[in-house]
């Protein structure tokens, strides 16, 4: 969504690093660029001018004019204002002293409130809480039966015990749903509400109604992050109508200018607490302004990778992966699918790598990846047999063109798996041998007992006569004699070098003119 923003804060700040010192000039140029970033992004006028003021402020302050690299310094003033402007800090939920805690969702028809309701109670049963869901929306057509489909998935109870379509008292469903999770000690209630097309009375109404009968600990504004400046306009009317305590972002993963994201919070003075990233149940979390910002200059988002990481790979088996590359067993294709699967389930690949930092400069590539490639290379593994699987060196040709019929790819395809995982197996082998690096089990540059018994320094005997002796033997033991001590700069490295990077015969390093310390 903030792909266009991005872009443009990311040149603007390209053209500042070649600078040693940023003048009035500069700062004035600067804050231009991201005035336009932000209103060709569809971010509310008195949210630019009001950040664009502040940046400036800050830029002509002695935290840049005294920084050793004042382009990095700048980028870190608009980081610092990106977080502000879109909350600060991670807002939590508040829970009610005495179950059951009530969210109430609000917002305009098609915002993708009943979605939002499943993803928020599925996301909550994850934390360890019981949720209900509670289908108060009696007006549009077949809403209710959408909440229960939602509930289904999600694993959670859904409270229904009007059909909707015009049927029913919403503000009475949601009165007898607090007795209900009492009775059934379910300890979070979220009340899906109605909503319009826009805003009007009766909507505004209604919700003020279901709020005063339920008195929630959250009312939660439901707003679709692709609408742009209505975002503001609705979000007023809501605040002025029936009052929020929260703003949840829906949608995201779409093609908008992402606009919504940065206004709504800074007009509203609410924060933003969950953020609908697609389609799916779990793409869904908690919004955290930090990470966020940190997306939008292309700083990644390394956080949110390790914690979707920690979900979806189970300790037990990455304990018994890295216990089989640290003992130098063979990395199989059972365990390449294996890893591969887990990859999967953090969810599309494109989503993962855009996290890391820079990417956004690879967006062409990045746009590039099908997930469905993965899908085929997992096909063409569970063609195999396992003997295959375990030792892909006996696959032949007839045995290729057999696992290529049998997964639909050409012969080909398997040929360019086998080598790719062959170059795989080199590398974890490698890994197991430590690579040479100190520390590493197997590693080269482990030293051995006879290693470190030499560095210990030979004892000397107070006897002068044992003393001598002992100097002789060591004398004795020395099969080459020590290189010259050099002079100069370079003199002591000239017998310490590695193999291959000796000095010349004749080279006299004292001879070179080297600039003196300043």
């Amino acid at each position: 969504m903030f792909e266009t923003l991005s872009d443009r804060l990311t040149s603007v700040f390209s053209s500042l690093r070649s600078k040693g010192r940023l003048s009035d000039a500069d700062i004035d140029a600067t804050a231009r660029e991201i005035r336009i970033a932000l209103l060709e992004a569809d971010v509310a006028l008195p949210v630019v001018k009001a950040f664009v003021a502040q940046v400036k402020e800050r830029a002509r302050g002695a935290e840049v004019s005294q920084a050793l690299n004042p382009a990095q310094q700048v980028v870190k003033i608009v980081n610092d204002e990106l977080i502000e402007i879109l909350g600060g800090e991670t807002r939590r939920l508040r829970y009610a002293k005495t179950p059951p805690t009530v969210i109430m969702l609000a917002g305009l028809q098609g915002a993708g409130k009943t979605t939002l309701a499943g993803k928020l109670a599925r996301w909550l049963r994850e934390q360890g809480h019981t949720p209900m869901l509670v289908a108060a929306d009696l007006q549009r057509p077949n809403a209710v039966q959408q909440l229960q489909v939602v509930g289904e998935r999600a694993e959670v109870a859904v409270y229904a015990p009007e059909p909707g379509n015009g049927v029913g008292d919403p503000v009475e469903v949601a009165r007898r749903s607090i007795d209900e999770a009492k009775r059934q000690q379910y300890d979070i209630v979220i009340i899906d509400t109605a909503g319009r097309l826009g805003i009007d009375q009766e909507m505004m109404r209604q919700a003020a109604d279901i709020r005063d009968a339920v008195s929630p600990d959250e009312v939660l504004f439901v707003v679709d992050a692709m609408i742009g400046q209505d975002a503001v306009t609705t979000a007023q009317a809501f605040m002025e109508g029936v009052g929020f305590d929260g703003v949840v972002l829906t949608k995201l993963d779409g093609d908008a200018r992402g606009g919504a994201a940065l206004s709504v919070r800074h007009i509203t003075g609410r924060p933003i607490m969950f953020a609908s990233t697609g389609e799916k149940a779990e793409d869904f979390d908690a919004f955290h302004p930090d990470r966020m910002a940190s997306r939008i200059l292309d700083m990644g988002d390394i956080l949110t990778l390790i914690e979707q990481a920690q979900k979806t790979f189970d300790e037990d088996q990455a304990a018994k992966m890295a216990g089989k590359l640290t003992s130098g067993e063979s990395f199989t294709l059972d365990d390449f699918l294996e890893q591969m699967m887990m990859v999967q389930k953090m969810g599309p690949i494109k989503n993962l790598l855009g996290m890391m930092p820079g990417m956004g400069q690879m967006r062409d590539q990045l746009n590039s990846i099908d997930d469905r490639d993965l899908d085929r290379i997992a096909a063409i593994i569970r063609s195999m047999t396992p003997g295959e699987r375990q030792d892909p060196k006996i696959i032949n040709g007839s045995r290729r063109a057999r696992i290529a019929a049998g997964s639909g790819v050409t012969v080909s395809a398997v040929n360019n798996l086998v080598t790719r995982f062959f170059e795989a197996q080199k590398m974890m082998k490698r890994m197991a041998g430590g690579m040479g690096i100190p520390g590493m089990p197997g590693g080269r540059g482990k030293a051995t007992k006879a290693q470190k018994k030499g560095k210990k320094g030979r004892r000397v005997s107070g006897d002068p006569r044992k003393a001598a002796l002992g100097k002789a033997s060591s004398a004795s033991d020395e099969t080459e004699p020590a290189p010259p001590k050099q002079s100069g700069v370079l003199g002591n490295l000239g017998g310490k070098l590695p193999p291959g990077m000796q000095l010349p015969p004749g080279f006299d390093p004292s001879k070179l003119n080297l600039p003196g310390p300043k």
